[in-house]
């Protein structure tokens, strides 16, 4: 399975970083290592995240990471990674890329 990075999520990603090396540029170097290691386990467990529960579908998961949450979207032979939000921030739908909204 292809892990596939939407332009957004790279944006969210690179912002996160940049906040965490506000304080520590050391730990936001580390997170960025370890949060794309985290995502590229997706290659082989695809379905192991948990399904979005702000949208309730079986194709919309999301991994938890540190603070973070990394949204993704199942599709027959790839893995779109969406967006990456801060787990206290709402959930905006817009950042779910056009996404159908409600069950699939």
């Amino acid at each position: 399975m292809r892990v596939v990075w939407s332009p957004l999520a790279i944006e969210r990603a690179a912002e996160a970083a940049a906040w965490i090396g506000r304080e520590n540029p050391g730990a936001a170097a580390r997170w960025v290592d370890e949060s794309f290691a985290a995502v590229a386990t997706l290659r082989r467990m695809a379905a192991r995240g948990r399904r979005v529960p702000e949208v309730d579908r079986p194709d919309l998961r999301e991994l938890s990471f540190s603070s973070y949450r990394v949204i993704y979207r199942l599709e027959p032979k790839r893995v779109s990674i969406l967006t990456v939000r801060h787990a206290r921030r709402l959930l905006d739908p817009a950042e779910l890329g056009g996404a159908p909204q409600g069950p699939s």
